[in-house]
């Protein structure tokens, strides 16, 4: 991996970190109002779920430039 490619696999890993944590904020949100006897906000929930798939993408994005460049491009 070049340089670059490290310093943007470097970058991504921290916004994916960000993501997992703004991921488990909605989530303890949700939880604490389940835990007050509540219904959790749905879109709490539903923010949290595409949270996770943000981080997960980054996280894939993260991985593949890990890899060594195999195909020349």
């Amino acid at each position: 991996m070049s340089l670059r490619g490290e310093e943007l696999a470097g970058e991504l890993a921290a916004i994916a970190e960000e993501l997992a944590d703004l991921a488990l904020d909605r989530l303890a949100e949700a939880s604490s109002a389940a835990g007050r006897g509540a219904t959790p906000d749905p879109a709490l929930v539903a923010e949290e779920r595409r949270l996770t798939r943000a981080r997960r993408a980054v996280e894939k994005a993260v991985a593949l430039l890990a890899q060594p460049d195999t195909d020349g491009d």
